[in-house]
């Protein structure tokens, strides 16, 4: 009976397991909207009684999934400790608090992590590889982002308080942090509007700024670009046995000969 249980709960290719992982991820995305449906008020004054039941019935369950997880899985620490136990935990404990410390129960919404769970049920394992080269690229190039990152922060520093002493407390810029925010969100041509430069000289400054924030949206795109094409470009390295050059970015070994590459 134990063996059947684990079978149904941590496989995925049985109609059982299928049937229990589609049945769980519709009752996390359930418990999820209740959560959020608490949040408005009417609905929430009107249907209290419901949301308070449901909310108790989902935990209970699982309660119950979590202890069945416990009591099949091979090695219950190391379940207990992974991404998807702690997860599972932290998915009933609110309910719990909420008896000792009441509004604990708003955070019921990190079940929605639980939801990641998908990936294995529509089989989609087969695109982490895809998305480890990806954050791959974006780890190799991140100094170039943080250099990027800098020189976007000290020109809005310097726009920003430059806009300040353009435009002053007269129209709407108080202090310099007022100057900076503004810089920042006409950089990102975000846009708000509730503060714009009134003079012409600070109109100038803003059309400037509006079109380097243009072009500097597609900086990190081109510096993440660069490494994943650099990452996929074939390694140029002499073999020593066939004198082939041309070898896979991870290969060790010659892709003509198979003679292990030197370093």
């Amino acid at each position: 009976m134990r063996e059947r249980v684990r079978h149904i709960i941590f496989d995925h290719n049985t109609p059982e397991s299928r049937g229990f992982d589609v049945a769980l991820l519709a009752l996390i995305a359930l418990s999820v909207l209740l959560v959020m449906f608490e949040t408005v008020e009417q609905i929430e004054a009107r249907y209290e009684t419901v949301f308070f039941g449901l909310e108790w019935i989902i935990t209970i369950l699982f309660t119950i999934e979590y202890v069945a997880r416990l009591a099949t899985v091979d090695s219950k620490w190391r379940y207990a400790r992974s991404f998807f136990g702690v997860v599972d935990l932290l998915a009933i404990l609110p309910v719990y608090l909420s008896l000792i410390l009441p509004g604990a129960q708003s955070l019921l919404v990190i079940r929605s992590l639980r939801l990641l769970r998908v990936f294995r049920v529509l089989k989609m394992a087969r695109f982490i590889r895809e998305a480890n080269f990806l954050v791959r690229a974006i780890k190799a190039s991140s100094r170039k982002i943080i250099v990027f990152l800098i020189a976007v922060v000290l020109i809005n520093v310097i726009v920003g308080s430059t806009m300040y002493l353009i435009e002053g407390p007269a129209n709407g810029y108080d202090s310099m942090f007022r100057g900076l925010y503004w810089s920042i969100v006409t950089m990102s041509t975000v846009g708000f509007g509730d503060i714009a430069p009134s003079t012409p000289l600070g109109q100038v400054l803003a059309a400037m700024l509006m079109i380097v924030g243009y072009s500097v949206i597609a900086v990190p795109t081109g510096i993440v670009s660069a490494e994943v094409a650099s990452a996929n470009r074939p390694r140029q390295e002499s073999c020593r046995h066939c004198g082939s050059a041309v070898h896979s970015n991870t290969a060790r070994f010659c892709d003509s000969c198979g003679f292990e590459l030197a370093g």
